[in-house]
């Protein structure tokens, strides 16, 4: 499948529950899709949607209408429709993601953290852990801070962790939520050519990046977030 991941016609409306069930629409009528080898980045102000798309092409949001199409276990299958047992199994095989936010079990060091998704899918602990290290190595989070839980760790390491995490597979989606947020220089350069070494081998990218001069290093496309506003495509 030339293009690993296709969205039509996607629409999410949150429920404020604390405010009397009032309905508030976030998106409508989200279609576009991303080629293998392509990273597509979601362009638009705060608040337009963008983190709200990218958590339902990952499974963390239901959509109320549409379709998100990806190719996984040699067949296609629609996020909106799967069986959480089926999201799971997607996270796993075939969907990474890079969020802004590093969650983790307490105590857990970082290196085994970062090994995690190779172990999960049947990579030997010595192979998955050689790897996490060459990535952490190359991401500059010192040797001294592997052995220890990340939680504890400043928002730029914590960061890199998660990059090296989610990284580390071979998936052929790759989601990324500002990963270079909490990043100095040298390690968003880092970054960016881990991206195109991504894109190099065939992973279809979509991304959001506030840091202008990463998102015009990194994205073949800018997909205009504000064109699925809800007033907008009523009109």
């Amino acid at each position: 499948m030339p293009t690993p991941l296709v969205v039509s016609e996607v629409a999410k409306t949150f429920t404020m529950h604390l405010r009397g069930g009032v309905r508030l629409p976030v998106v409508v009528n989200v279609s576009f899709s991303v080629g293998a080898g392509e990273c597509a980045v979601l362009g638009g102000p705060s608040g337009a949607g963008k983190s709200s798309i990218l958590k339902m092409v990952y499974g963390n949001y239901s959509a109320d209408e549409g379709q998100i199409i990806i190719k996984h276990d040699h067949g296609l299958i629609d996020l909106v429709t799967a069986t959480p047992r089926t999201v799971l199994a997607v996270r796993r095989d075939t969907i990474g993601y890079v969020s802004q936010f590093l969650r983790t079990v307490p105590r857990v060091p970082a290196i085994d953290v970062v090994a995690e998704p190779l172990s999960a899918r049947g990579v030997s602990t010595t192979e998955a852990r050689d790897r996490a290290a060459a990535l952490l190595s190359r991401l500059n989070l010192p040797e001294r801070l592997w052995s220890l839980p990340p939680a504890t760790f400043s928002g730029g390491e914590q960061q890199r962790v998660n990059i090296a995490r989610g990284f580390i597979t071979n998936h052929p989606i790759l989601l990324l939520d500002e990963p270079t947020a909490s990043l100095d220089k040298t390690n968003r350069e880092v970054v960016i050519e881990m991206i195109d070494e991504k894109k190099k081998a065939g992973t279809a990218l979509l991304g959001i990046f506030h840091d202008q001069e990463v998102r015009e290093a990194v994205a073949d496309r800018i997909i205009d977030v504000t064109q699925f506003a809800p007033g907008k495509a009523a009109a």
